[in-house]
C-alpha cells in the first residue's frame, strides 16, 4: 500500500565457528531462515555465512540466532585486523590440533597393541592400559564431548555425538570391568575371538575401542583441515595489491596521504617502479605501464597525457602525474575483488559424503543401540551380554573409515601431484578435474612465458652480422628502462661469450621512436622500423607482424644492420598440453586481455578455434557463466589478478604457480612447475583418485551394513568391533596409499605438421 515503508534488503557476512559437517551448515541456514525475510548461504570451508536480510533485522539479531543454534558468530572485522587475527587464529588452531593428535597417538598406540595382541599381555597390563587410556578419553576426545554436549542442549545430534558416546560407553564399561567385574586381577589375559565367549565370571574390557575411536577420527579431521587450509588467500592478496598511500600534488606541493583520503579529481604522482594508486588519466609525463597483473596484456602500454591508466598497474618508465577518475569501490581492482568474493560465496558444498548422510546416520545408530539394549534386557539376557551388544553397535558403527576415506586418498594424491608439479586443494577440486569438458586458457603467463624476450634476430646481408648487431643493440639499450630495451639487453648478455657488454656514452631516448648512443666509437640506434628496409629485413618485418611480435631495427652509423623481433613466446609443452586436453574430450577456449593479433597468432600455433581477445576481468567471468549456461563444466587456467574472478567463478580454477598469489589463492588447482602440460596429468590423476575414494566409501558403508547387524544379534563383541574398525581404517589408508605410486602417461613427441592440423577439432 502507498505510504508503507519499503524494506531494504541488506547483506551481512558472519564468521561462524564450531561447524564440523554439512549437518551443521544446514542447521545454521535453517535457524537463520526462520527470521522473517532472511535467507542465508553458509560456507563450511571458510566458516562464513552470507545473510540477506531486511534492514529492520539487525546484524546483532543474526549473531544471536546463530548462537542460539549452538555455534559461535561474529560480525566482520576491518580488513587489516581480520587478516592479522585470522592468521594468528589459524596458527593457534593448527598447533592445538597437532598437539592433541600427537599426544593421543603416543598414548593410544600401546593400548591398541596390548589389547589386540594377547601374546604381548604381561602381568597387570590392563592397569597400564587404563592409565594410558584415561587422558585420551577425557582430554584427547574433549572436542567431541564438548560438541556433543552442545548439540544435546539444542536437541540435536551430530557425528560428534556418536564418537562421544562410543568413547564414553567403552571406557565406562571397561572401568566397571576393572574395578567390579574381576578384570583387574593380576595375570588377567584378554583372549581374542571372532565371536563373544563366556565371561567365566570376569567381565571384558574394551579400552582399545575407547582410545581407537578418538585416535582415528582426530587423524581424519586433522588431515581434512590441512587440505582446506589457506581459505581466503585470494582476497587477502587482492587487498595487499592495492596501494596503501599515495603522493598527491596540489597548490602547496607534494604530500603523501592514505589511499582512503584520495578523492576523484585529485592529481597524484607515480614514480618509476610504483603501482598506480587508482584508476585515472595521465595529465603529465610519458612512460610505459605494465598492465599484465590487471588486464593480462603482455606488452607494456605506452601512456602519455590523456591516456587512461588502471589502478594496480606498474609504472616501468618515467615520472607520471595522474588525475584520479575513480576511487574506492568504483575502481577496476575493487570490482575484481567483489567478483572474487561473490564467486567464493557461491561455493558452499559439502566436502564429504559422510557429512551428507550424518543427519540420518547418527540418529539411526543411536536408535539401534538403544533398541538392542532394551530388546536383550527384555528377553531376559545377561546384563553384560545386553550392554556388550549395545556398545558393540556404537563402536562398530563409529565412522572412522568414513572419516578417513577422503582425506587419506587426498593426502596421497596431493603428495603425488606435488611431485608432478600439481597442487590440488581438496576433494571438490579432484571431482571438478574429473568432470571438466571445457577449459578457458589465459594467454600471457599461461600458454606463453609472460615476459618480453627476443624471439628472432635477422641480420642484413653483407653487414656486421647478427652477433655483432645484437651486441651493439644490447649495449645501447643498457641505458633504457623500457621493457623492450631490457629484453634486448638481456638477450645480448646471454649470447655474449663473456656475458658482458661494452659501455654506452651519449645515450639519448627518442620519445616514441627508440634510443641511440655511442658504443665502441660508433653511433648505434635502436628504432621503430620505417618503410625503407632491405628485402630480407622487409620479409622479416612481415613475419613479425604476422606473429604479433614487436619489431625494432638496429642501425650502426646510419646503416640498417638487423631487425630484432621482441614478443611473448610460447611455453615449452603448450602445444602438447592443448592436444592432450582435446584427446581427453576437453574443449579449449583462449581468452586474453591482449590484442587480437597476438591472440590469433598463439591460437593458430596451438590449433585453438575459439579465441576471445581484449577480455577484461569482467568479460572473462561473463564468458565462464555463458559456457556454464550452455551446459559445460568449465575450468579456467590463469596466472594474474585479471584471472582471479574467472578462476573463482568457474567449476574449477587452475592457476600457474609462476603467477600471482591472487590467482593461486582463487584457484582450486595450481600448476607449480609453470607448465600447463601438467594439467592433463592432473585430470588423469583426479580420475584415479576419485575411483580410489569411491572404493574407500563403498568399503566404509559396506562395512557398516555388514557389521552393525552382526553386533545387534550378539555375534560381534566390542573388542572385535574395535578390531574391525581398525582393520577397516587400515584398508582405507592402504588403498589410498597406492596413489603414491601413480605415474603419468609417458611423454610423446609433438605431432608432425600435416594437412589435418588445419581442421577444426571442436
Amino acid at each position: 500500500m502507498a505510504g508503507e515503508p519499503v524494506s531494504v534488503v541488506e547483506v551481512t557476512d558472519l564468521a561462524v565457528g564450531g561447524m564440523t559437517c554439512a549437518a551443521c551448515v544446514k542447521r545454521v541456514e535453517k535457524k537463520l531462515a526462520r527470521l522473517d525475510g532472511v535467507t542465508a548461504s553458509v560456507n563450511l570451508a571458510t566458516g562464513r555465512a552470507r545473510v540477506h536480510h531486511p534492514s529492520e533485522v539487525l546484524p546483532e539479531q543474526l549473531v544471536a540466532t546463530v548462537e542460539q543454534a549452538g555455534y559461535t558468530a561474529a560480525l566482520p572485522e576491518p580488513p587489516e585486523a581480520r587478516r592479522r587475527e585470522d592468521g594468528d587464529d589459524e596458527d593457534t588452531d593448527t598447533g592445538q590440533e597437532r598437539h592433541r593428535l600427537t599426544v593421543t597417538v603416543l598414548l593410544a598406540v600401546p593400548v591398541l597393541v596390548l589389547s589386540m595382541v594377547p601374546a604381548w599381555q604381561f602381568r597387570n597390563w590392563q592397569w597400564l592400559c587404563f592409565v594410558l587410556a584415561a587422558p585420551v578419553v577425557v582430554w584427547g576426545a574433549w572436542p567431541f564431548h564438548q560438541r556433543a554436549a552442545r548439540a544435546l542442549r539444542h536437541s540435536t545430534s551430530t557425528m560428534d555425538t556418536l564418537v562421544s558416546l562410543g568413547v564414553v560407553a567403552s571406557f565406562a564399561w571397561s572401568s566397571y570391568a576393572l574395578f567390579l567385574g574381576g578384570a583387574g586381577a593380576p595375570g588377567m589375559r584378554m583372549p581374542f575371538s571372532l565371536v563373544p565367549t563366556a565371561s567365566d565370571g570376569v567381565a571384558h574390557i574394551y579400552l582399545e575401542a575407547a582410545v581407537g575411536v578418538p585416535l582415528f577420527v582426530l587423524a581424519g579431521r586433522y588431515l581434512e583441515a590441512n587440505a582446506r587450509r589457506g581459505t581466503g588467500a585470494a582476497l587477502r592478496s587482492l587487498a595487499e595489491l592495492a596501494a596503501k598511500e599515495v603522493a598527491v600534488r596540489d597548490d602547496t606541493g607534494e604530500r603523501r596521504i592514505a589511499i582512503e583520503d584520495l578523492w576523484a579529481g585529485q592529481i597524484f604522482v607515480v614514480r618509476p617502479g610504483e603501482r598506480v594508486a587508482t584508476d585515472g588519466t595521465v595529465v603529465e609525463g610519458s612512460s610505459a605501464v605494465d598492465l599484465s597483473l590487471v588486464t593480462g596484456e603482455s606488452e607494456p602500454a605506452e601512456v602519455a597525457p590523456g591516456t587512461a591508466v588502471i589502478g594496480g598497474s606498474v609504472n616501468v618508465g618515467g615520472l607520471l602525474a595522474v588525475r584520479a577518475t575513480a576511487v574506492g569501490a568504483d575502481t577496476r581492482l575493487a570490482r575484481i575483488t567483489h567478483l572474487v568474493t561473490e564467486a567464493q560465496a557461491g561455493k558452499a558444498r559439502a566436502q564429504r559424503l559422510a557429512d551428507k548422510v550424518a543427519g540420518v546416520f547418527v540418529p539411526v545408530v543411536l536408535t539401534l543401540a538403544a533398541t538392542v539394549l532394551g530388546f536383550w534386557l527384555g528377553a531376559g539376557a545377561d546384563p553384560q551380554a545386553a550392554i556388550t551388544a549395545s556398545v558393540a553397535v556404537l563402536v562398530v558403527a563409529c565412522p572412522c573409515a568414513l572419516g578417513l576415506a577422503t582425506p587419506t586418498a587426498l593426502m596421497a594424491a596431493t603428495g603425488r601431484g606435488a611431485q608432478l608439479g600439481v597442487l590440488i586443494s581438496g576433494p571438490q577440486a579432484l571431482e571438478g578435474l574429473q568432470h571438466i569438458d571445457a577449459v578457458v586458457l589465459d594467454k600471457t603467463g599461461t600458454l606463453t612465458s609472460g615476459h618480453m624476450s627476443v624471439a628472432r634476430v635477422t641480420a642484413a646481408p653483407g653487414g656486421i652480422g647478427e652477433e655483432r648487431a645484437i651486441r651493439l643493440a644490447g649495449a645501447v639499450e643498457q641505458g633504457s628502462e623500457h621493457p623492450l630495451g631490457q629484453a634486448v639487453t638481456a638477450h645480448a648478455r646471454r649470447t655474449a661469450p663473456d656475458g658482458t657488454l661494452p659501455d654506452v656514452t651519449g645515450f639519448a631516448a627518442l620519445p616514441g621512436r627508440g634510443v641511440r648512443g655511442n658504443v665502441d666509437g660508433r653511433l648505434v640506434e635502436v628504432l621503430a622500423p620505417d618503410d625503407e628496409l632491405p628485402a630480407p629485413l622487409d620479409k622479416a618485418l612481415s613475419a613479425a607482424e604476422t606473429a604479433a611480435h614487436t619489431p625494432v631495427v638496429v642501425r650502426v652509423d646510419g646503416v640498417t644492420e638487423a631487425l630484432v623481433e621482441i614478443g611473448d613466446v610460447l611455453r615449452p609443452g603448450s602445444y602438447r598440453a592443448v592436444d592432450r586436453l582435446r584427446r581427453l574430450g576437453v574443449r579449449p577456449v583462449l581468452a586474453t586481455g591482449d590484442r587480437e593479433a597476438p591472440a590469433r597468432a598463439v591460437a593458430t600455433a596451438l590449433r585453438i578455434d575459439d579465441v576471445r581477445a581484449r577480455c577484461a576481468p569482467e568479460d572473462k567471468a561473463r564468458l565462464v557463466r555463458e559456457l556454464r549456461e550452455e551446459g559445460y563444466r568449465v575450468a579456467v587456467v590463469g596466472d594474474g589478478v585479471n584471472d582471479a574472478a574467472a578462476l573463482a567463478g568457474a567449476d574449477l580454477g587452475i592457476a600457474m604457480g609462476t603467477g600471482t598469489d591472487v590467482a593461486i589463492g582463487a584457484a582450486d588447482v595450481t600448476l607449480v612447475r609453470g607448465d600447463i602440460d601438467a594439467l592433463a596429468d592432473a585430470v588423469r590423476l583426479s580420475r584415479s583418485t576419485l575411483a580410489t575414494i569411491r572404493v574407500n566409501l563403498l568399503w566404509a558403508f559396506g562395512y557398516n551394513v555388514v557389521t552393525v547387524p552382526l553386533a545387534m544379534v550378539g555375534l560381534l563383541n566390542p573388542m572385535l568391533a574395535a578390531a574391525a574398525m581398525s582393520v577397516s581404517s587400515l584398508l582405507v589408508v592402504g588403498n589410498s596409499l597406492r596413489l603414491r605410486a601413480w605415474r603419468p602417461s609417458p611423454a610423446r613427441s609433438r605431432p608432425s605438421a600435416s594437412p589435418a592440423r588445419g581442421r577444426s577439432l571442436r
